[in-house]
């Protein structure tokens, strides 16, 4: 929501400023459809060229995003720690035996029903499940710090590529201002073609030339360049529940108290996200 206020914030201060102070918008509204062909025709090619359907696919899904914000609540945040919690208490007091059916079969277990929102969160349950069976077929005699290993790098594979887009519109904001020096160097050919011509043609075309780089710049960094920066953002915003698990799981096998493993988890997320101790303890009192 905020990213649409913004961009139209900026187009209203940039163009409304310029015909405050006297400059006339014709001749810039009549360049634009021109300069844009060239400017985002190439932009598109650029892309294309560079990132395979699955990242083109992707670019689009990171845009959404963007104006959507972080997937993951505050209660998100609250269920995915109790859940987990409780899966670490069954493994410690049951052992992996009773933990097995939980982990090898999610969509089957009466724990996860009680998290659908949870549940319906693929990569954060294979995350969970799957560290929990190996801890499971390990018979629960891994050493903490190899588990740690493994769902350290796990995440670090999704993160990875949940940041593509982002980098590849980060790319595209770099690019654009080249981009805009293409086109407005073809604006400059084309004038040079009509150098016969009266003065107040030539300045209509190099100014026409000269709103290309006008474009190529506002779009760098006025709109794609920020809207990678809000992607960022949100992307590092949903792998804070990520951490949390992890938390979880890794204070849970270090021994360390139920409320100890709770703090542990809850301390490290961001203050929009973050619950207050005791609400997370009575939630998981409550269920």
């Amino acid at each position: 929501m905020y990213a649409a206020i913004g961009i139209v914030i900026l187009l209203v201060m940039v163009f409304g400023g310029f015909a405050i102070t006297g400059g006339a918008l014709e001749p810039v509204m009549h360049a634009i459809p021109h300069e844009m062909l060239i400017i985002g025709g190439a932009a598109l090619g650029a892309t294309v060229a560079g990132n395979s359907l699955h990242e083109l696919k992707a670019i689009g899904g990171g845009l959404a995003k963007v104006f959507k914000g972080p997937r993951h609540t505050k209660q998100d945040h609250m269920d995915a720690i109790a859940l987990t919690t409780k899966l670490m208490k069954l493994l410690r007091s049951e052992g992996p035996v009773a933990l097995e059916s939980h982990v090898q079969e999610p969509e089957n277990s009466p724990l996860f029903a009680e998290y659908p929102r949870v549940l319906a969160n693929k990569p954060l349950v294979a995350l969970i499940c799957d560290t929990l069976t190996l801890i499971v077929v390990s018979s629960g005699t891994l050493e903490t710090h190899a588990v740690e290993e493994v769902m350290d790098n796990a995440m670090k594979t999704h993160f990875h590529e949940l940041h593509e887009p982002q980098h590849a519109l980060q790319s595209l904001a770099d690019a654009l201002p080249a981009l805009g020096i293409v086109a407005a160097v073809l604006g400059v050919v084309k004038t040079m073609g009509s150098i016969d011509e009266p003065p107040s043609v030539l300045g209509g075309m190099i100014g026409s030339a000269l709103v290309g780089t006008f474009l190529g710049v506002l779009l760098a960094y006025g709109i794609v360049g920020p809207l990678a920066s809000r992607l960022k953002q949100v992307l590092e915003a949903d792998e804070q529940i990520f951490h949390a698990v992890k938390q979880v799981i890794i204070a849970s096998l270090n021994g360390y108290p139920q409320p100890l493993v709770v703090e542990s988890a809850r301390s490290g997320l961001g203050h929009a996200f973050r619950p207050g101790l005791s609400e997370l303890l009575d939630s998981l009192r409550s269920r």
